[in-house]
């Protein structure tokens, strides 16, 4: 007996002894996060049931495009918060085949009777209630007629094939996660305001569902329902329409009919820049997200990233620097391009950032105010979502779309069953008045009848060699920007696999507060030494969501999710 006491001691200490090892060369030959990996086709989305029905539409013969707009209406069933057909967003399409990639504008449009002083009181007074959590708060949305037309343009499957799983999970219900339950117990004051709202997501005790128990929504299946039969028209004219007007009539809301029926989803170009020998590819205004995560990368292509390390002190305090003056520059440009002049060229020249470049002292943090003065726009929150889809002909689709606050302005159309948005406080509601968020607003994005508000919201294709190489993208308010820039950093300068550069530790400056947020697992080391350089550090929650999808040289997809999402998943085959 002693003898084989021994025997299994030794092998548990050989045991033991062979799994330090390789756990060793884990960390010496790889990395510490490893990507799901698939050949045919990938899917990394917010939620684990949008992810599999849209991969589901991959494995049937679908192509990223039908898969994208599966996943878009799966996610505003199962992700209320943030999935949508209440709000809008942006689509970024890139073709695998190397033709131009196309970006699709669906973000909402204020209404034909909004006003530039809308949220001011008499003595021109800024009431910020009525710009988040009123009825005049909702811009008409564009999540339906955007997902439609970019299934018109690109897809195989009928609006009706893909709406089918939406309206599956709509009708016959889906077991709640843990995250579903939370979102609604912190939101409960203000969602159970407006009875329809309790009615839809509350039992009829007013508490929320919770974890496990299948939750129902028969009003959203039969609004699901209406778009399938009659297509965009089922949404922007006819029965939800009505309610939507009803709803807004009763509460001193602004959508008309005449607003849903004249709103159009728009195909733009997107932005284009080079960064190290890749090319970027991310979304025009009404978006500030792609101009400004170009005008970053050429400002920062003149300093070697790489070799200063990956959060290494000197390489934050070269982002941030860039990140400042980009930052002011959305404040004073960027706009809907409908509506004004967004000098586009200018900002995204590498001749400007070369100049910008020559402001930047790697030992000395400059002051947001030597800075030129701006007026930083609004900014969605960190509900948004994002997902990204590849297909097995290498098509790719970037797709982020929000309702504004973790569940827009938390009133549901009654008899509908969906949330409406909160977009118009992207908007300024007076110049030089902070908006939700302690951010400024400027004149180039005041309030105007028909205008898109500003966005972050950055839907991203890099391409290598005419190659769709990574297509990423994020939530996060402001911080859209630099999250999605820090991923494509983190691969193209420091080597990353792509669930490596999701999940590393990120950094945010806005210009204003003048301030580098950064999240936990940043040595303190780094941060003494940025203190000395004269930045102000904080400690940040969780910025963004990032759901991303590396193509490698052999056709191999590799996805990474946001682990910072409990329901995040990429799927693929």
């Amino acid at each position: 007996m002693r003898r084989l006491w021994g025997l299994t001691a030794a092998l548990i200490a050989l045991l033991a002894l062979n799994a330090a090892y390789a756990s060793n060369q884990a960390i010496l030959e790889g990395e510490r996060f490893h990507p799901v990996q698939a050949t045919q086709g990938m899917v990394a989305t917010s939620h684990t049931l949008a992810s599999e029905v849209a991969l589901q539409v991959l494995k049937d013969g679908g192509n990223a495009i039908d898969a994208a707009v599966v996943a878009g209406f799966a996610l505003a069933v199962t992700q209320p918060r943030s999935g949508n057909i209440g709000g809008g967003g942006f689509l970024l399409y890139a073709p695998g085949d190397g033709s131009a990639p196309e970006a699709i504008d669906y973000r909402e449009t204020a209404p034909a009777s909004a006003s530039e002083t809308m949220f001011q009181d008499d003595d021109g007074n800024v009431v910020s209630q009525r710009s988040r959590f009123s009825h005049q708060a909702a811009g008409v949305p564009g999540t339906v007629a955007g997902l439609a037309l970019a299934l018109e343009r690109h897809g195989t499957l009928s609006l009706r094939e893909a709406l089918a799983p939406a309206i599956r999970l709509a009708q016959e219900g889906f077991v709640v996660p843990h995250r579903f339950t939370e979102g609604l117990e912190q939101a409960r004051e203000r969602l159970q305001r407006w009875p329809a709202t309790k009615a839809t997501f509350y039992k009829e005790d007013g508490s929320a569902p919770q974890p496990g128990e299948v939750f129902k929504q028969p009003d959203l299946a039969d609004t699901l329902k209406r778009i399938a039969e009659h297509g965009p028209e089922g949404f922007y004219q006819g029965k939800t329409a009505q309610l939507i007007v009803d709803e807004m009539q009763r509460h001193d809301g602004l959508i008309t009919l005449d607003d849903l029926k004249a709103y159009r989803p728009a195909v733009r170009h997107p932005v284009h820049g080079q960064y190290r020998g890749y090319d970027i590819y991310s979304m025009s205004p009404p978006s500030s997200g792609g101009t400004h995560i170009i005008q970053i990368l050429n400002i920062l292509e003149g300093f070697p990233i790489t070799e200063m390390g990956h959060n290494s002190a000197a390489t934050i305090h070269h982002m941030a620097e860039a990140m400042k003056l980009a930052y002011a520059d959305r404040a004073e440009y960027l706009g809907d391009t409908d509506f004004v002049e967004v000098p586009l060229r200018g900002l995204t020249s590498r001749a400007y950032a070369a100049e910008l470049r020559k402001g930047i002292n790697p030992d000395k943090a400059r002051p947001a105010s030597d800075i030129k003065p701006g007026q930083p726009a609004a900014h969605e929150s960190p509900e948004t979502t994002h997902f990204s889809v590849v297909d097995r002909w290498g098509n790719a689709v970037s797709n982020t779309y929000t309702i504004n606050f973790s569940y827009g302005s938390g009133i549901t159309v009654a008899g509908a069953g969906f949330l409406l948005n909160n977009e118009m406080d992207d908007f300024s509601a007076k110049p030089g008045e902070p908006n939700a968020y302690g951010l400024i607003g400027g004149e180039a994005n005041k309030i105007q009848p028909g205008k898109r508000m500003l966005s972050s919201m950055s839907p991203t294709v890099v391409r290598k060699d005419n190659r769709n190489f990574l297509v990423t993208g994020s939530p996060g308010g402001s911080r859209i920007i630099t999250t999605t820039l820090q991923v494509l950093m983190n691969v193209i300068d420091h080597n990353m696999n792509i669930q490596t550069a999701v999940a590393a530790p990120r950094i945010h400056h806005q210009w204003l507060p003048d301030e580098i947020r950064m999240e936990q697992g940043i040595s303190p080391d780094t941060v003494r030494l940025l203190e000395a350089k004269g930045h102000e550090v904080t400690t940040s929650t969780a910025m963004g969501a990032i759901q991303s999808i590396m193509i490698g040289e052999d056709g191999t997809l590799y996805g990474g999710a946001d682990p910072r999402r409990s329901t995040s998943s990429a799927m693929g085959f």
